[in-house]
């Protein structure tokens, strides 16, 4: 996958907005966990005040932030782990929080090993810490690796279709000041279930897909 020139040459909201639809799983044991992207965040580095990297804080902590675009930059809160991709050129520190993806692969293998303590359907894979325990991903290990190096895949060749990707607040975002914390830089296919806070009434049948 030619995830460098994906991940760098264009804003960082427009790259978020096309990883919607996209695959992503993780490979173990010759299997594949995971499914397709249905919700993302964009953060804006140095300026941005709700980034990691707000205001140039650079640490061991958010360094995967700071590397070239398509490193993985994993980080924790509490017990949670958390999967970013760096975004832009090596020291401009931009990247995008995959939040939520619609399960397919290895779907039976999140169950069986109760990755997410035996919680089934949209509950699985939800938001961002859910998607990663589904996976069975409970540490920073793979955190600064390239992702073209890494058992994670964004499969860049394909792209399911959304009849519509909305545009919102990201989520959570209180400490910044009104204008970044009400930016539209989250994304997310419409009427999808899986989809972090979705309302059962907002569901649709076909998932929000073509």
């Amino acid at each position: 996958m030619d995830y460098r020139n994906f991940f760098t040459g264009r804003p960082t909201s427009e790259i978020c907005r096309d990883l919607i639809g996209r695959p992503f799983y993780y490979q173990a044991g010759g299997k594949k966990i995971g499914g397709y992207i249905v919700e993302a965040e964009a953060y804006l580095g140095i300026y941005d005040r709700a980034a990691h990297s707000y205001g140039g804080r650079r640490s061991q902590a958010n360094e995967g932030l700071w590397r070239a675009g398509g490193t993985i930059y994993i980080y924790s809160q509490r017990q949670y782990v958390f999967f970013d991709i760096a975004c832009q050129e090596e020291g401009n520190p931009q990247g995008v929080l995959i939040r939520a993806i619609e399960p397919v692969w290895g779907l039976d293998q999140m169950l069986m090993l109760k990755n997410r303590g035996g919680k089934d359907g949209v509950l699985l894979t939800n938001g961002p810490a859910k998607l990663m325990q589904a996976m069975g991903i409970k540490s920073r290990n793979w955190d600064l690796a390239p992702l073209a190096d890494s058992p994670f895949v964004i499969d860049l060749t394909e792209k399911k279709p959304a009849k519509e990707i909305i545009a919102s607040p990201r989520i959570g975002i209180v400490q910044a000041d009104p204008a970044w914390a009400q930016a539209p830089l989250r994304y997310y296919v419409a009427g999808n279930p899986y989809v972090s806070g979705m309302k059962k009434r907002d569901w649709v049948d076909d998932h929000g897909w073509l």
